[in-house]
């Protein structure tokens, strides 16, 4: 097995490098690349959905996708200790109506000493917004690395 560093115990730095890193994943919609960041038997809580294993996480994941259009993603690092990583993310995407929506969470993350994901915990809220009020658009700018959005 490789490892996908940065390896715990995180500091801030690493634990940063750690949420950035999959933001843009992420922010790729590619089940099978994103799904390369859990262990074999990872295990989900997303919404109201558990999965195990890479498999899984490949079905939910097209699904969402394939009913998220548009989606765009923003990650930010809300705490860290040892093997673990809490995170706060919005997340824009329209329906197959054309609806947007803005998706408020928090995510808890565990980590492998090899750097992978086994435990991943998400509770989301969504919220219906107009076009005009969109604020993500695609992939996070260079420029906008060390921002933050405000809640509303």
């Amino acid at each position: 097995m490789s490892d996908r560093p940065p390896l715990p115990p995180f500091t801030r730095e690493t634990a940063a490098q750690k949420v950035r890193s999959a933001e843009d994943a992420w922010n790729t919609r590619d089940p099978h690349r994103v799904s390369l960041a859990y262990s074999e038997d990872s295990v989900w809580r997303n919404r109201d959905t558990f999965v195990r294993g890479r498999a899984e996480i490949v079905e939910l994941l097209t699904a969402k996708w394939a009913r998220e259009h548009e989606y765009a993603l923003r990650k930010d690092l809300w705490a860290f200790d040892g093997n673990r990583i809490a995170v706060r993310f919005q997340y824009e995407s329209r329906d197959a109506d054309g609806q947007w929506w803005r998706s408020y969470g928090n995510e808890l993350w565990e980590f492998d000493e090899h750097g992978l994901m086994t435990r991943r915990e998400a509770s989301i809220d969504d919220v219906r917004i107009e076009e005009a009020e969109r604020r993500i658009r695609g992939p996070r700018p260079e420029t906008e690395r060390a921002d933050t959005l405000p809640l509303r």
